[in-house]
C-alpha cells in the first residue's frame, strides 16, 4: 500500500470521526434543547398538571384551584453523601403555603473541594404518601450540577401541594441530597488532563 494510499485513507477516517463528533454534538444540543417542552408535555399527560403563563409572566398551575381555606408547612432540608466535598443548604428553613399555588424555594450549593465535580440532587418527600401531591415544576435536581472549585450556584425549586392531598397532612418535608456522579466527574477530570 503506498503512502497516498494510507494518507487518504487516514484523512477519510478523521472525516468520518469528525462528521460522527458533529452529528453527537448536534444531537446533545437538540436534545438538550427539548428537554423543557418535554417536561411540560410529561406534566400534563402523565400527571395532569397544565403550566400557564399569566400576563404578568407568572407561571400557575392551569388545573389546580387555589385552596385558600389551609396552609400546609414544607419543611426544606438539605445534605451532601460524605463523598462530595459541597456545601449545601436551603435558603429557608420553612414556608406555608396554599395547596394549588406556585412557590418557589431556594438552594445553594458550593463546591469546597479543589477540583471541579459533577453532582446529582436526589429529592424525598416525607411523610411518604404526600409525594404524589407535591408537583415540582422546576428543579435542580432534573439535571447534573457541575461546579468548580470554589464556585457557588443558587438553586432554586419551584413547586405545588396538590389541593388532593389529604387533609391530616399539614406539614410536608422535602429533602435533597447531593451525591458526587463520579462517571461524569472522571469525564470531567479527563478533559481537564489533556
Amino acid at each position: 500500500m503506498s503512502e497516498t494510499q494510507v494518507s487518504t485513507e487516514a484523512r477519510t477516517e478523521t472525516r468520518k470521526m469528525l462528521l460522527r463528533a458533529g452529528l453527537a454534538c448536534g444531537l446533545s444540543f437538540m436534545f438538550a434543547f427539548s428537554l423543557v417542552p418535554l417536561y411540560r408535555i410529561a406534566c400534563e399527560k402523565i400527571f395532569g398538571i397544565t403550566l400557564e403563563r399569566t400576563p404578568t409572566g407568572e407561571t400557575v398551575v392551569a388545573s389546580f384551584e387555589v385552596d385558600e381555606s389551609r396552609l400546609i408547612t414544607v419543611e426544606f432540608d438539605a445534605g451532601v453523601n460524605s463523598r462530595l466535598d459541597w456545601d449545601f443548604r436551603a435558603d429557608q428553613f420553612q414556608m406555608q403555603v396554599h395547596p394549588g399555588r406556585m412557590y418557589e424555594a431556594m438552594y445553594h450549593a458550593r463546591n469546597i473541594g479543589e477540583l471541579p465535580v459533577v453532582g446529582q440532587a436526589v429529592p424525598s418527600v416525607a411523610p411518604a404518601r404526600a409525594s404524589i401531591f407535591f408537583n415540582k415544576t422546576e428543579c435542580f435536581c432534573f439535571t447534573e450540577q457541575l461546579l468548580h472549585p470554589g464556585e457557588e450556584r443558587p438553586m432554586p425549586v419551584r413547586f405545588v401541594i396538590d389541593p388532593a392531598l389529604p387533609r391530616e397532612i399539614t406539614t410536608v418535608t422535602l429533602s435533597y441530597t447531593f451525591f458526587n456522579n463520579e462517571h461524569a466527574t472522571a469525564r470531567i477530570a479527563s478533559v481537564h488532563a489533556h
